[in-house]
Parts: C-alpha cells; sequence; structure tokens
C-alpha cells in the first residue's frame, strides 16, 4: 500500500525522478523473458495468447525505452 502512494507522487517528466531508462529496459529485458518461458509452459489457449501478449508487450516497451536512451544520449550532446 505504502508503494501505491509513493508512486502517486512519481513526476514522469521530471528525469531524476524514478528509475533509470537503462534500469528500466533491463526490467523490459526480463520480463519478455519470464513471460517467453511461460508461453512455452502454457496448457490452455487462452493462457497461451495472455503470455504471447504481455512479451510483446515487454518487447515493445524495451524498444521504445531504446529509442528514450538514444533521444536522451543526443540532448546529452547537444546541449
Amino acid at each position: 500500500m505504502a508503494q501505491y502512494f509513493a508512486d502517486m507522487t512519481f513526476d514522469p517528466q521530471d528525469p531524476a525522478d524514478g528509475p533509470e531508462t537503462e534500469e528500466l529496459k533491463r526490467e523490459q529485458a526480463r520480463r519478455e523473458t519470464e513471460e517467453r518461458a511461460r508461453l512455452a509452459r502454457a496448457e490452455e489457449p487462452a493462457e497461451s495468447r495472455q503470455h504471447a501478449r504481455r512479451s510483446e508487450k515487454a518487447a515493445y516497451l524495451k524498444e521504445k525505452l531504446a529509442e528514450r536512451e538514444r533521444s536522451e544520449r543526443e540532448a546529452d550532446r547537444e546541449g
């Protein structure tokens, strides 16, 4: 419950407020791997679809974080 309230004060526009992009990328890679493993073990079609979708979402977020990381590097070089 405490984490719920702590998250409410998170400002996504403030880069100093929250985890670093690299850390977020690692977390999404871990989730993608985990969901792919669950997909391989799934016995029901609905369960398979659920794990496939979660894996796809983690891969998508990992790519978006990579784009963010590139953008941050370019901003650092320019500014």
